[in-house]
């Protein structure tokens, strides 16, 4: 530079002060709290999830409990039909043998009778 300028006073343009220094702090909290904040979402959409299976789960075993009841309820009722049914198959097989015994063989006696007699006593 040249002489004259060793002379002349030196203008320095202050800027205004910045308040602090620029830190890295601010964006590694800003990213911390991002982050707490997400797994704090995922947390909350996590236990949602798991009542709504729960509360499923609940309603699934009362049906099944009811299920399982009628199937007992419908397991009696088909022991009654069937020890029913088995009183009407011996009701019907003494009431075969006594229209066998009263109203058959009397008239296949009466029959082979009639047969047997000669002809002559015929009237």
């Amino acid at each position: 530079m040249s002489e004259n300028s060793a002379d002349a006073p030196e203008q320095v343009v202050k800027f205004a002060p910045r308040g602090q220094p620029r830190s890295y702090d601010a964006p590694v909290e800003e990213a911390g709290q991002a982050i707490i904040t997400k797994i704090q979402k995922a947390a909350d959409l996590s236990n949602e999830n798991c009542d709504r299976a729960m509360r499923l789960a609940h309603k699934l075993s009362m049906e099944l409990r009811s299920a399982e009841d009628r199937i007992n309820q419908l397991g009696a009722e088909l022991a009654l039909f069937r020890d029913r049914a088995v009183r009407a198959e011996r009701w019907l097989q003494t009431i075969q043998k006594e229209i066998e015994e009263k109203l058959i063989a009397p008239r296949s006696a009466n029959a082979t009778e009639q047969t047997s007699l000669p002809q002559d006593a015929k009237c």
